[in-house]
């Protein structure tokens, strides 16, 4: 059935597949994972006299057909109204634009009817209701998420047949069932589709979740596996960075030293470093990039660093530069914006050999770029590449080194699920020197106030950044950047040098607006989350961020890592006229809290991990209905024993897990490479 076309199921066709097809659903098995939204319960009645405004419930009623409205509202849309009642009073019954289902119940009889109830000054309204027969019992009915072509009650009918037709055949070994106290496949599929009652789906659910994460975990720690294997690429045993650190005008931290002897530990035996090298903003995770760069350097190789802007290239080779000008190594940058007789140039200082480090952008995997003999590959700020540029630099250069360098703190408990495929280093540290930002929460009637202290610092040759949550004007009670350029004109900074920054722009238009913004010809930045990752501005002393409540925890952080990275006192400015509890606890947090890992911890705890998996690295599998933010505890299991089994079988050849290892690929080979061939 797994590779039979949809279009064969009985009471399926030609024109329904396609409204399948567009659903993302061709084949039975596929179908059978498509899995109920939630459940209703129509069976379980509510007299009219307790139903509150509000409510989604059924009612038992007798149809008044003597009662009945039919008309059009402004925009053409068609209402057909009359009432019902049960013994303890009336509801009036309304449906929009379908004229089938009024007319399909008769005057004077019994029904089951479930919706959502209003409550006006003319009493009780149920809306666009669905209709059961009077003598359904309790049980819970699934709900599908539905189509313009196809309705729930066809897709519920559909699965029925499939389930009818289809012998489920479980992959997962017995003894991994047993340990985690598991359903069958069969039992939890059918049970999903047509639960008894909300334990029952609580059981089913547990068991798919379990695969989901489960198979994604085993697939990312095959690719670990796969990456400690042995290479040619072997650092001198005799390497130390010492005198790499003391060439430095200050003190690494421990965090640092630590990070780099983790990665060489593994390159000076011979085997394949894939490390993750996390760290909060302002850690010093270039520092270590640098002295990895010098070991390979050292041992006869090159070394490439690829950023995902070209300004961030930019300053990546100018800090390579200062670090290694008294070490003879030469650093080349390869972007877009170079002439083509300069990316000749430089790619020829590549593919020789004459050109150690190698900086730039997605430019350094084209086609043309020959390298001379590779032996690290490092990319900053993983989340904006993705698992399949990552793998194109890696198939590219061959089995060399690899660094993924991450800015966004993530709690351990996620980064062993997101970076299953790689170590992990941390940096938890932050450099002497580097001065706290002073972080306020402030409401909108003192926005102006605000303002002036802006410009206060701009006439006084500092920099500041405004970030709003929207390019355009479209969420109601959200300030867009264009409306606040209008707001600006007439506000205290009307006369200070401004510019607009968003995602929509152009790469060499940003470029250019961060340069001018970085060497002082503009002096306010107003922007969207795009400054999130960007250039270093040492002049840049204030962060205002409006509508502060509608961004995670960690991307505040994220944002007020912009600045304090100068001289100068630093401010972040919240500003937020929420008024709930839970958005004034969580900005109250931030204001109390510098470390950015305490402040991921806080947020996993207070929104779920949304904001982490948000940014995720794109390319790998999605889930069905496996929700992080739901059970922590079912991920660590899948987790726990996946690892177990991998201990026993790493290439899963025994024949219990034959299953798996198709699973497994079948759940990879769209996204990115087939792991175990």
């Amino acid at each position: 059935m797994k590779n039979k076309d949809i279009r064969y199921i009985k009471g399926v066709g030609e024109k329904r597949a396609e409204a399948y097809y567009r659903l993302g659903i061709n084949s039975p098995d596929a179908l059978l994972r498509y899995y109920p939204r939630s459940y209703i319960n129509p069976g379980k009645v509510t007299p009219i006299r307790e139903l509150f405004h509000g409510d989604i419930a059924s009612v038992r009623v007798v149809i008044n057909k003597n009662s009945v409205s039919n008309g059009k509202l402004k925009g053409g849309r068609r209402i057909i109204k009359f009432s019902a009642f049960d013994e303890t009073g009336k509801i009036s019954v309304v449906y929009f634009n379908n004229p089938y289902t009024p007319e399909s119940l008769k005057h004077g009889e019994e029904y089951i009817l479930f919706g959502r109830i209003t409550r006006n000054l003319y009493g009780a309204e149920i809306t666009n209701p669905l209709v059961f027969p009077k003598d359904t019992k309790e049980a819970l009915k699934p709900v599908y998420r539905a189509s313009s072509s196809l309705s729930s009650k066809v897709i519920e009918k559909n699965i029925k047949t499939v389930l009818e037709e289809t012998e489920i055949i479980d992959p997962m070994p017995k003894s991994i069932l047993t340990e985690n106290s598991l359903l069958s496949l069969s039992d939890a599929i059918r049970t999903i589709h047509s639960p008894k009652d909300e334990m029952e789906v609580e059981r089913a659910k547990a068991r798919l979740v379990f695969d989901e994460l489960f198979y994604f975990q085993l697939g990312l720690l095959k690719l670990k596996n796969v990456a400690k294997k042995l290479t040619k690429i072997k650092i001198n045993a005799n390497f130390s960075p010492e005198n790499f650190y003391n060439s430095l005008p200050f003190e690494p931290t421990n965090a640092q030293k630590k990070a780099v002897e983790e990665a060489l530990s593994d390159m000076k035996k011979g085997i394949l470093m894939n490390r993750l090298l996390q760290g909060d903003v302002g850690s010093g995770k270039t520092l270590v990039a640098a002295a990895l760069m010098l070991s390979v350097i050292e041992s006869g190789y090159q070394a490439v660093l690829m950023a995902p802007t070209e300004i961030l290239a930019a300053q990546h080779y100018k800090t390579m530069q200062s670090f290694f000008k008294d070490f003879g190594i030469s650093v080349v940058l390869l972007n877009g914006s170079k002439t083509a007789k300069e990316k000749r140039e430089t790619k020829a200082l590549i593919s020789s050999g004459e050109a150690d480090i190698i900086i730039g952008t997605h430019a350094v995997i084209q086609k043309d770029v020959e390298f001379y003999n590779i032996g690290l590959v490092i990319t900053d700020e993983q989340h904006r590449f993705g698992v399949s540029q990552r793998s194109e630099l890696l198939n590219k250069s061959g089995g060399v080194h690899c660094l993924v360098m991450s800015a966004t703190p993530i709690p351990r408990t996620l980064a062993l699920v997101m970076y299953s495929d790689l170590d992990v280093s941390v940096l938890d540290e932050i450099p002497s020197g580097r001065k706290p930002v002073e972080t306020l929460k402030i409401d909108s009637y003192i926005r102006e106030r605000a303002l002036g202290f802006i410009k206060k610092n701009c006439d006084e040759g500092r920099n500041a950044y405004i970030v709003c949550p929207l390019i355009e004007e479209g969420t109601e009670g959200l300030l867009s950047v264009e409306e606040y350029v209008e707001l600006l004109k007439k506000s205290p900074v009307k006369d200070i040098p401004f510019a607009v920054l968003h995602g929509k722009m152009k790469a060499s238009e940003k470029d250019l607006i961060m340069s001018q913004f970085k060497n002082g010809e503009i002096k306010l930045l107003v922007s969207t989350t795009v400054v999130e990752v960007g250039v270093d501005v040492p002049n840049a002393n204030i962060m205002m961020i409006e509508n502060a409540e509608r961004f995670g925890l960690s991307q505040l952080h994220q944002l007020r890592g912009r600045v304090g990275r100068g001289e100068y006192k630093s401010y972040c400015i919240l500003l937020s006229d929420a008024k709930g509890s839970n958005a004034t606890e969580r900005l109250s947090a931030l204001c109390n809290i510098s470390d950015g890992f305490k402040i991921a911890e806080y947020d996993l705890k207070t929104r779920g991990p949304g904001d982490f998996f948000g940014n995720m690295q794109h390319g790998l599998p999605s889930f069905k209905i496996a929700d992080m933010a739901g059970d922590m505890r079912i991920v660590k299991k899948a987790s726990e024993a996946a690892v177990k089994l991998l201990r026993t079988d790493p290439n899963l050849e025994k024949e219990e897990n034959k299953a798996l290892k198709d699973e497994v690929n079948s759940l990879f080979q769209e996204k990115t490479e087939k792991i175990y061939l």
